[in-house]
């Protein structure tokens, strides 16, 4: 019994730390650790953001980069877009392509929600939404 509550706790504490992608219509996309690992909606890892910014894909290759000032690039280092301090998501000509709010909710250049990305930071949401597609 000791067993199966440890095991309880340990899981509840484990996806406690994980931040939710969902779309608009709220159902879970993915997570989003703390540590930038990227899972999809069944837990397998699908991405990695690191400390330093560097994007990879769930094999460890490295796809892109945000920079400290929110530009993200490819991994030739061509900017592919800019994430402003307001949460505003823009191409890589300046254009608004959306937002990411606040509060999490992720908005298309229309002002229509198209997910949530509730305790993410937005320069991370704007990569999953936005600049890169992780399966």
């Amino acid at each position: 019994m000791k067993k199966i509550l440890l095991i309880l706790s340990l899981s509840v504490a484990f996806l406690s730390n994980a931040q939710t992608i969902q779309n608009g219509s709220y159902s879970t996309t993915g997570y989003i650790k703390p540590d930038g690992t990227i899972q999809n909606s069944s837990y397998s890892t699908v991405g990695h953001i690191k400390k330093d910014g560097t994007i990879q894909n769930g094999s460890y290759s490295t796809i892109g980069y945000i920079k400290s000032d929110g530009t993200i690039q490819n991994s030739s280092y061509s900017t592919v877009g800019y994430v402003k301090k307001d949460g505003t998501v823009q191409n890589s000509s300046y254009s608004t392509i959306g937002y990411v709010k606040a509060d999490g909710t992720v908005q298309n250049s229309s002002y229509s929600t198209i997910g949530y990305a509730k305790g993410v930071d937005k320069e991370w949401a704007a990569v999953v939404f936005f600049f890169f597609h992780f399966n």
